[in-house]
């Protein structure tokens, strides 16, 4: 069978994040969502997203194909439903549609014909960006119970202090030495060849994945994600960041997702509590203005890309853009458009032309190529987002 995982409904209130990827490769838990669709699956997935994303992910149509929404995080129950699905028949979750069968001769455009099945066990659905940290705590217990089950940790170092030694597990290669890890407020999962430098102090959940660095002295609180190849180091509490990007210095950082590629300067600090306690409004893209999220606690959403200068404070509940360069004392504005350089003192356009020296310089730091794909993305980016450079 062929699966194809497709953005749905919930494309534009992910943005900025979907600005660059699908809904599939989010991160959220250990894995990101098309990780764990696969792994559950058995098999890889190609995508449905916009048009500029395509090459870069592209979708495989075969004569037969189950189309599954991205948005939903998989469970073993909701995989076997889904792969016994056939034809002019589609799952639901109350009133969403989670996956259908569909044939390449086969025009979809409503699925009032289909037979609907109902799926009533409980699933995690991520609709907006606010959900990728909190529901992390969550999707990390669903990772760590799948990718763990029937295997057995590396051995852990006597140097390391544990609790609850039974939910601590750590991939071959990773290391870790004279660091606390207390596991009784949820799982924690260390990834392979990763390193957690001394005098480091964990809660669970946690989850620091392949050939990522936690530096001396770090104090995290779950639930956390640091994903592949970043480095972190400071105050981290209830984050997401996807991968690639670097807090590598002291600092707050709660309750908040960051991108990829993305760096926070020394001692930049992100409120994620308003000082009258009320509740958090976010900037909205399908609104185009700040709308409510019903959390206390909100931090920062930062996309792909963006860098902040040291000791930039961020407000509480703070969107910034793809590729944004911010710096200069103060609180920063709640909401930093795409490719805006600047700060308390005003911002102007970041033309495209540094935009490909910074990406192809930080990049090229862990091996990787900026190419001509990664340049139309961000070309396409930087076009669609001109409305909100209003600068004056």
């Amino acid at each position: 069978m062929n699966y194809i995982l497709f953005d749905g409904d919930v494309r534009d209130a992910l943005l900025p994040f979907t600005y660059t990827r699908p809904v599939a490769d989010i991160r959220i838990g250990i894995l990101t969502i098309r990780e764990k669709w696969e792994k559950r699956l058995g098999l890889t997935t190609t995508t449905l997203t916009e048009e500029y994303l395509e090459e870069k992910y592209p979708m495989v149509e075969m004569e037969v194909n189950i189309m599954i929404n991205a948005s939903f995080l998989p469970t073993d129950p909701l995989v076997l439903l889904i792969k016994k699905l056939r034809i002019n028949q589609a799952v639901f979750f109350g009133d969403k549609v989670v996956a259908f069968f569909a044939t390449n001769s086969q025009e979809v455009k409503n699925l009032d014909d289909y037979e609907h099945i109902t799926f009533n066990e409980e699933l995690v659905q991520v609709k907006n960006t606010y959900d990728i940290f909190s529901l992390n705590d969550a999707a990390i217990k669903q990772d760590f119970d799948f990718l763990t089950k029937g295997r057995k940790s590396a051995t852990i170092s006597d140097s390391v202090n544990c609790v609850d030694r039974k939910n601590i597990f750590i991939e071959e290669g990773a290391v870790v030495n004279f660091s606390s890890l207390n596991a009784s407020t949820g799982p924690i999962y260390i990834g392979k060849d990763s390193l957690i430098m001394e005098a480091c102090a964990i809660r669970g959940p946690f989850a620091l994945c392949e050939n990522a660095v936690l530096k001396m002295g770090a104090k995290i609180y779950g639930a956390t994600t640091i994903g592949p190849h970043s480095t972190v180091g400071g105050e981290v509490k209830n984050a997401v960041i996807f991968g690639y990007s670097n807090k590598g210095h002291e600092g707050y950082l709660g309750n908040s997702v960051i991108g990829e590629w993305c760096n926070l300067g020394a001692d930049t600090n992100s409120s994620n509590l308003k000082n009258n306690y009320s509740e958090v409004k976010l900037w909205n893209y399908e609104s185009g203005r700040f709308a409510k999220t019903g959390l206390q606690f909100c931090g920062l959403i930062m996309a792909d890309h963006s860098k902040c200068g040291i000791n930039t404070m961020f407000n509480t509940g703070t969107v910034v853009g793809v590729s944004a360069n911010i710096y200069g004392s103060g609180y920063q504005r709640n909401f930093i458009p795409s490719f805006a350089i600047g700060g308390t003192g005003g911002f102007k356009t970041y033309q495209m032309n540094t935009v490909v020296e910074v990406a192809t310089s930080v990049m090229s730091r862990k091996d990787i190529q900026y190419d001509k794909i990664e340049n139309s993305i961000l070309t396409c980016v930087f076009e669609n987002t001109e409305k909100y450079r209003n600068f004056k």
